[in-house]
């Protein structure tokens, strides 16, 4: 197996404990495939002083923002000539099938191009204040050294979503990437040197969260968190960071709301479902996994459901007929099936799955059936809390107003779906949805245009469009005295 050191000050570098190294396995086949370094606090202190150092000193606070963004755009066309291989990693690190993962790779690089159009666009202004003999201006300055988590479902998306803004705004960023899919974050620092990205704006340390992110997120010299991943972790470093009041951006878990009324496309809105639960194996924070269905409609619905779900095809990730993959992680394949079992302790009907999958006679892969719960109150564990994985609970409801309120009724709020063929009923309920992202008669559409982010205990911060670049500046206010002769002694009687 391959060893991945990690890379730090434009050099790859292994763990300052030594010969320290962790395991980094096949989700399918079980089997580990590459080693990656398992870093710690020493390590992570030599790559925040070198982002600190490379934040003040040297080419990049020298360079033009024009410059910035025509690195940033190389480092987008990198992404694209490394798709294939880029794609290949993931699907094997965290088992999503490989071609949902050349279509996520071949978007990769627009988050870039975005961004790097945005690098020599930060402006400030000239506030026409009540002082005479002033004149006052706004500058937009970069928040600083930029400690970026990720999350294992989708690595270098992350990446992307964090680091190109970061850098078109001048800041520097370490990035601790998951200890359960870290390759594919490093094969991206080849890209991003290749580029000419200067030595220290960059850096990635690997570890696990304990030994990497916590001395990441204390690190002195760190000013923003940027974290992706669960709502408990993420109150944890929230925490940590508001001990020296780091600005922090954080998108943390769901329960998306997917509301169906009896108007909408059916058809349309059957296959939006399955693919806002099943797809990547429900292991997505904008999952839909609360579907709420008028009750005119229900029954024939959730009959439609059935049928397209029981068609899914479990298998290889590598092979193009597969559908669905495997659970990234053990301990995430555990939960899983922990909340199948609490589903049916609360008296939910499991009327499709329920039960680990055996694909083909291979029964290492972490393979789960799409599993549909009916019966479903809102107050049950099930709906009320993220299951990360192929778990649907169906909700029924009668009127407009009961399906925002229960559609609310959960502590998270990043996205929500609705589908309706009626033009006021969609505006009406994308406006009472409490959710940073409505998708309407559509689910699970991103663009880089456009900001994402949650409500309520979902998040704070926004990542994506021109909202997102905005976490990673700072406003200074400047005021020059423009006044003939000495200024006024406000100690001397006048």
């Amino acid at each position: 197996m391959e060893n991945f050191p990690m890379f730090i000050d434009g050099a790859w570098v292994p763990p300052a404990s030594g010969d320290a190294w962790l395991e980094t396995v096949d989700p399918y086949r079980g089997t580990p495939w590459a080693r990656i370094a398992r870093g710690g606090a020493q390590d992570v202190d030599l790559a925040v002083k070198a982002a600190s150092k490379a934040l003040t000193r040297g080419a990049w606070p020298q360079m033009s923002a024009t410059k910035r963004g025509h690195i940033l755009r190389a480092i987008g066309d990198g992404i694209a000539r490394n798709a294939d291989r880029l794609a290949e990693i993931e699907a094997r690190d965290n088992g999503k099938i490989l071609s949902e993962m050349r279509g996520q790779m071949s978007s990769i690089p627009e988050y870039w191009y975005y961004d790097a159009g945005l690098a020599d666009k930060i402006e400030g202004a000239l506030p026409q204040v009540d002082k005479p003999d002033t004149l006052a201006m706004t500058v937009r300055e970069p928040v600083g050294v930029v400690a970026a988590l990720t999350s294992w479902n989708s690595p270098l998306m992350f990446v992307a979503m964090k680091c190109a803004p970061a850098l078109a705004a001048g800041c520097t960023v370490v990035i601790k990437p998951s200890e359960f899919a870290s390759v594919s974050t490093l094969e991206f620092c080849k890209i991003a040197k290749e580029a000419g990205l200067p030595d220290g704006v960059l850096n990635v340390v690997t570890g696990l969260g304990a030994d990497v992110g916590a001395a990441l997120v204390q690190h002195p010299l760190v000013d923003k968190v940027s974290f992706t991943g669960s709502d408990s972790t993420g109150r944890l470093i929230y925490k940590q960071a508001a001990d020296s009041m780091k600005r922090v951006t954080m998108e943390l878990g769901g329960k998306s709301p997917n509301i169906v009324f009896e108007d909408a496309d059916l058809e349309a809105a059957a296959v939006g479902a399955v693919a806002g639960i099943f797809g990547a194996a429900g292991q997505m924070c904008t999952a839909g996994s609360r579907l709420l269905v008028q009750n005119s409609v229900r029954a024939a619905f959730t009959e439609k459901l059935i049928a397209l779900s029981g068609a899914i095809r479990m298998g290889d990730p590598m092979a193009s007929a597969t559908n669905v993959g495997p659970i990234a992680t053990p301990p995430q394949y555990q939960k899983v099936l922990d909340y199948i079992e609490i589903g049916k302790a609360e008296g939910a009907n499991c009327i499709l799955g329920g039960h680990p999958a055996t694909v083909d006679g291979h029964t290492e892969g972490q393979f789960i059936a799409p599993t549909i719960f009916t019966d479903v109150t809102n107050d049950m564990r099930i709906a009320q809390e993220e299951v990360f994985g192929p778990l649907l609970s169906i909700i029924g409801f009668d009127t407009e107003e009961e399906a925002i309120e229960i559609g609310n009724d959960v502590i998270f709020g990043l996205a929500a779906g609705v589908w309706t063929g009626d033009l006021g009923r969609q505006i009406r309920v994308s406006r009472a949805l409490r959710a940073g992202t409505i998708w309407v008669n559509t689910y699970r559409s991103y663009s880089p245009l456009m900001p994402i982010g949650g409500m309520k205990q979902s998040g704070l911060g926004r990542e994506g469009g021109l909202a997102g670049i905005e976490d990673y500046l700072e406003t200074k206010s400047i005021l020059l005295s423009t006044a003939k002769g000495p200024t006024a002694n406000p100690f001397l009687q006048q």
